[in-house]
C-alpha cells in the first residue's frame, strides 16, 4: 500500500512504470456493481452526494466505503432493499457481483464486502430523502 491512500497494482518489472486506483475508483466500481443486482431498490450516501445529484451529476459511488488495510480491500455497501426480496439472497447477490467487477476491471480481490441494508423501499413509495449523516 501506499502512503498517499491509493493501492498500488504490483505488475512485476516490466519497465513500464507503476499502476495506482484511487479508493474512489473502487468505490464506483463497486455502486455500479451494487445497482445491477435485482432487488435494490438505491443507495443511500451521505447529504453532499444527495445535493451533487439534484445538481444532475449522478454519483455512481454513492453508499460504498472502500477501506485500504495492509491485509487488504474492504467494501462497505449502504442500501435500500425493495419490498418483499429475500435480503440474504440480495446481499450475496450483491457480494458476488462486487467481487467479480472489481476482479474484471482491476485485478483485485475484496477481502470482505459488507452489506448495510440501511432501508425497504415500497414500491409505490417514493425513494427516501437523503439522510445528513457521513458514512
Amino acid at each position: 500500500m501506499s502512503e498517499y491512500n491509493v493501492l498500488e497494482m504490483d505488475q512485476g518489472n516490466n519497465g513500464h512504470g507503476k499502476v495506482e486506483i484511487a479508493p474512489e475508483v473502487i468505490e464506483v466500481i463497486a455502486g455500479i456493481a451494487a445497482s445491477e443486482v435485482e432487488g435494490v431498490a438505491g443507495m443511500r450516501g451521505n447529504f453532499a452526494a444527495g445535493v451533487v445529484e439534484r445538481l444532475g451529476k449522478k454519483n455512481h459511488g454513492k453508499g460504498v466505503k472502500v477501506e485500504l488495510a495492509e491485509t487488504g480491500i474492504k467494501v462497505d455497501v449502504y442500501c435500500l432493499m425493495k419490498f418483499g426480496v429475500s435480503i440474504p439472497t440480495v446481499a450475496a447477490k450483491i457480494q458476488d457481483n462486487i467481487r467479480q467487477a472489481l476482479l474484471n476491471m482491476t485485478a483485485l480481490d475484496a477481502e470482505a464486502v459488507n452489506i448495510h441494508v440501511v432501508g425497504i423501499q415500497f414500491e409505490n413509495q417514493k425513494p427516501e430523502p437523503e439522510v445528513d449523516q457521513e458514512i
